[in-house]
């Protein structure tokens, strides 16, 4: 299961599964407005029974982690799957569970692109869409996550398995109220995971916006 793992998990562990088992020291931040988005840039709706979530993608920053996220939302895989993994104050994940905790298959993996998105000045900050993965750093395929808290832990520090992080790949743009909603639901121990919602958040719908 892909997890954010302190490097590793993601998610001082940073993701198992794709997720730390625990989570990292967070600092809080207060949200940024949603700016107009600029031409080019794609935006994606993550439809919830908490709200929607719109996300801003960077192509330019993180190609690869982009293609690999709009073709999971273009073959349909993440609707009916769920947010399974939420921990307040470090980040929610989700997009490879089903509702009964089965893990969808997801056949393409993705390179990792944390240090390519650090130097351009995309990090693990409050409201930004990243991937999760397991403890090999070209493992994210599926799973996502959006971090609640500006969660360095999980940035780029060096290109060796340990240091390599987390890739960053866009931000929220619109609905980080909801984001804080799902942040805040009550967890609990579920099928061998930590941090399964007790009741299920679930992602009923990605899609691609039409350009503005």
């Amino acid at each position: 299961m892909r997890r954010i793992l302190p490097l590793s998990l993601l998610f001082a562990v940073a993701l198992a599964g794709q997720a730390p088992s625990s989570a990292p020291a967070t600092t809080p931040a207060a949200p940024a407005a949603a700016a107009p988005a600029p031409s080019g840039k794609p935006r994606v709706r993550i439809s919830t029974n908490y709200g929607p979530i719109v996300v801003e993608l960077e192509p330019e920053i993180a190609p690869l982690s982009c293609a690999n996220f709009l073709a999971y939302v273009q073959s349909g895989h993440y609707k009916g799957t769920i947010f399974h993994r939420v921990i307040d104050g470090f980040m929610i994940q989700g997009g490879g569970n089903t509702e009964d905790m089965k893990e969808k298959t997801a056949p393409h993996s993705v390179k990792n692109e944390a240090g390519r998105a650090f130097k351009a000045g995309l990090k693990n900050t409050r409201g930004t869409l990243a991937m999760a993965r397991t403890s090999d750093p070209d493992s994210a395929s599926a799973q996502f996550y959006i971090n609640v808290a500006n969660n360095e832990s999980l940035d780029w520090k060096n290109d060796t398995p340990e240091g390599i992080g987390y890739t960053p790949f866009g931000r929220v743009v619109e609905g980080l109220d909801n984001v804080d909603k799902i942040a805040k639901v009550k967890t609990s121990w579920s099928k061998g995971q930590a941090s399964v919602p007790d009741y299920p958040v679930r992602i009923r719908n990605v899609e691609l916006l039409p350009n503005p």
